[in-house]
């Protein structure tokens, strides 16, 4: 298999606050990546975000805040290219080609189109059904050779390389004559999460943080000020046993095993660490030690976001200037696929009079 440069890619939906668990499934590792010794393109998806209606004011505001909930959390987009996915037009086509590519029982495996869509799905979009393929365009039109993934992602990025494997077997003659090698595409593999890879509601364990929440108590969004940040935390629900001293010990507590875990991500600590300085502990001692260490993680975040939504021109610049960047890899991966493919397009002195 061909040999290719190191390059990292994830992307994050700009729909509803960002949260706790988007923080540290995603915005977080994204900023310890940029230690890697390898490029890295942080995406605001927005083109996923319609697959299901958004009011246009609201969505403009949301890919900007994430943006700046980017930028507030340490990633630089000097180091790293920091842009939206609609200004790279290059997602869209090598969309279409790959939907030549993958096949139609792939994509009825998808379950979380089958979570989405729910018992309706004759009146969801065919964007949601065909997410999974843009997902794959986004990857590969950097030749991304790691994407960092939740558990939530890890049947998308399957159906990546699925799509990735297909197109360098039924193309394989072409690519070789190209210049490629025996391969134009990696299998891009996983950068699996951290302690905290799935943060649950604070309400309730047994389910996932999320910005649909109905009951704010039941997330810490990154635009919460120390005061909101700290209470959500004391009201978060517990059972009424002290916390153990070995993990095994929370496989049956679902809401001390998550605090737990956000305690380990948030510190940069395992759980076998936490309990071994909390283990016996009552929540009254730990949550006080959890809430201080989530306000001296988090507040200055939020701080910083509020500064920078503040000035939507400086946050459209970093994306006009992260999006030229990005576009230049894209378009050289589509023109090879365009010439892979057999389509007959516009050579250098052609191009030069659009």
């Amino acid at each position: 298999m061909a040999a290719f440069t190191e390059l990292v890619f994830s992307g994050v939906q700009p729909t509803g606050n960002l949260h706790l668990g988007n923080y540290l499934g995603a915005v977080k590792r994204f900023v310890e990546m940029q230690d890697r010794d390898a490029q890295c393109l942080y995406c605001v998806v927005d083109l996923h975000a319609i697959t299901v209606w958004q009011d246009p004011e609201a969505l403009r505001g949301q890919i900007r805040e994430v943006t700046a909930a980017f930028l507030a959390a340490g990633i630089d987009p000097k180091r790293s290219i920091v842009f939206n996915q609609s200004q790279v037009p290059q997602h869209a086509e090598l969309a279409w080609v790959f939907n030549c590519v993958a096949r139609l029982g792939w994509l009825n495996r998808m379950t979380q189109f089958k979570e989405k869509a729910g018992k309706d799905r004759e009146n969801a979009s065919i964007g949601l059904y065909d997410y999974p393929v843009l997902m794959a365009a986004d990857i590969l039109a950097y030749r991304a050779t790691h994407v960092p993934v939740g558990e939530d992602q890890k049947q998308h990025l399957e159906l990546t390389r699925d799509i990735a494997q297909k197109f360098n077997t039924d193309f394989a003659g072409s690519i070789a004559a190209h210049g490629h090698g025996d391969a134009f595409f990696p299998i891009t593999e996983p950068l699996i999460g951290g302690p905290a890879a799935r943060v649950m509601s604070l309400r309730d364990g047994t389910k996932k943080m999320s910005k649909s929440d109905p009951s704010d108590n039941a997330r810490i969004n990154l635009t919460d000020d120390a005061d909101a940040i700290a209470q959500k935390i004391r009201r978060a629900k517990t059972d009424p046993e002290p916390l153990p001293s070995e993990v095994a010990g929370l496989k049956e507590r679902p809401e001390a095993d998550n605090l737990v875990g956000i305690y380990a991500a948030l510190a940069g600590i395992s759980r076998e660490d936490v309990l071994r300085d909390f283990g016996g502990a009552q929540f009254s001692t730990f949550k006080p030690a959890l809430a201080d260490l989530a306000v001296t993680s988090l507040a200055p975040i939020a701080g910083e976001m509020r500064r920078l939504t503040a000035d939507p021109g400086h946050i459209d610049a970093v994306l006009a200037d992260g999006s030229g960047r990005a576009e230049t890899i894209a378009a050289q991966t589509l023109d090879a696929v365009k010439d892979i493919v057999g389509f007959v397009r516009r050579g250098p002195s052609l191009q030069a009079v659009r």
